[in-house]
């Protein structure tokens, strides 16, 4: 089980080099990442794109790339149907985000005949290592579904376990969260943890444990559940998966710890029919590695 991103990276250099086809790959941030990752032999990359702007980006930013295959192709639009549709055939492991707007990265992901679909919502995770917690955390829906519905918050523990068992957690354990512990009608975030909870005890949603409704600190500090008298939970501050009612509360947990904590995270879309690394332009070049690993790890899992 990995406990870390070292752990994780360690992991990824003992299976078969995985590949990532980058879509509009003329990005010099993007560039860098897939230049490390293939130093620490973590993923190879095929870039598609404008040839000549890549070149030029490469070369203003002292990045060698004489190693890696490029895919011209000059429309961004079709540079995107390109790159996803190597991973669609085989000939790639995982998909990521260049130089192109979300809107039309995500409509190359979700192309009927090119793309990933599966018939799953899809989903975001992103992984943290945080100082302090002796394991990984797994932070879901913090930059996709803006309110899932009872039924969305299935599919995204569902699409979660993927990553936490590509990670080797057998059984992880779900955190539905909200501001307070208890079932509160007036508070309907409460009732559908109350609902997941169920659920899981039913055998509708398995391969996990699913404790809810938790406030954060119950989820992740033994000492606050001890404190509070949680004894009785499920969870005691040893959730994996933290399971937000809504992009807004993830968004900003997610964002807080980023600038605040010492941490190191990777991200993830779910519920494709291979990895899809979706990184902001603000994320670090070592955002972007952490996220190549974690898809080469999930991308091994899925084969």
């Amino acid at each position: 089980m990995s406990k870390t991103f070292d752990e994780l990276i360690s992991r990824v250099t003992e299976i078969p080099m995985k590949k990532v086809s980058v879509a509009v790959a003329q990005d010099s941030a993007v560039l860098e990442a897939v230049r490390a990752a293939k130093d620490r032999k973590i993923a190879d990359a095929i870039l598609v794109g404008n040839e000549a702007k890549i070149k030029d980006v490469a070369k203003a930013s002292g990045i060698n790339i004489d190693d890696f295959e490029l895919v011209h192709v000059e429309d961004d639009i079709e540079a995107s149907l390109t790159a996803v549709k190597l991973v669609h055939d085989g000939k790639a492991d995982m998909y990521m985000k260049g130089l192109i707007d979300t809107k039309n990265f995500l409509k190359s992901v979700l192309d009927k005949e090119v793309g990933l679909r599966t018939g799953k919502a899809l989903s975001h995770v992103c992984v943290f290592d945080v100082e302090g917690i002796d394991h990984l955390l797994f932070l879901t829906d913090v930059a996709f579904i803006p309110y899932p519905t009872l039924e969305d918050k299935v599919s995204i523990i569902n699409n979660t376990l993927e990553i936490t068992k590509a990670c080797g957690i057998e059984c992880p354990k779900v955190a539905p969260l909200a501001a307070v512990e208890v079932v509160n009608p007036k508070m309907p975030v409460t009732v559908e943890a109350a609902e997941l909870t169920q659920m899981n005890k039913d055998g509708k949603i398995t391969g996990c444990i699913v404790d809810g409704p938790l406030s954060l600190d119950l989820a992740i500090d033994a000492e606050a559940a001890k404190h509070k008298g949680a004894t009785d939970r499920q969870i005691q501050g040893d959730a994996d998966i933290l399971l937000f009612p809504d992009i807004h509360a993830g968004n900003l947990v997610y964002k807080a710890m980023v600038h605040t904590a010492n941490l190191k995270n990777g991200n993830i879309l779910t519920g494709t029919k291979a990895p899809v690394i979706l990184t902001s332009r603000s994320d670090s070049m070592e955002v972007k590695v952490n996220s190549l690993a974690l898809g080469a790890v999930v991308a091994e899992f899925l084969k």
